[in-house]
């Protein structure tokens, strides 16, 4: 049986010139630096702040807060309780298939 190979021409196979960045500037039209440029350096984020409509409600955040780190330590918890519960059905699982007959912890509680 003869194996299929695709049909390849000259356009598929293109070499592009790789040009390392060495400056700041994207490579277009560089920006002549005036009063619109020049208002907003990098470290003034003023521009990106919204007017507050309400002030901070402190007690509404900390009570979220709270309630996201029940959420998480009950998550973790019911986490480990499950992975505990596995790697003992495993061990006595594996047990059983060994043949053994003492598997089964039975508890027995003294009488008198």
């Amino acid at each position: 049986m003869k194996t299929q190979r695709p049909i390849v021409t000259d356009s598929e196979h293109v070499v592009l010139k790789f040009r390392p960045r060495t400056s700041a500037q994207p490579p277009g039209g560089r920006e002549e630096p005036g009063p619109a440029s020049s208002q907003h350096t990098a470290a003034d984020l003023s521009r990106y702040e919204r007017p507050r409509d309400e002030p901070d409600d402190f007690r509404h955040r900390m009570l979220a807060n709270v309630a996201a780190l029940a959420f998480t330590v009950a998550l973790t918890a019911i986490g480990i309780w499950l992975a505990v519960s596995i790697a003992d059905l495993r061990k006595n699982q594996d047990c059983v298939l060994m043949g053994r007959r003492d598997c089964a912890r039975i508890s027995v509680t003294p009488q008198g």
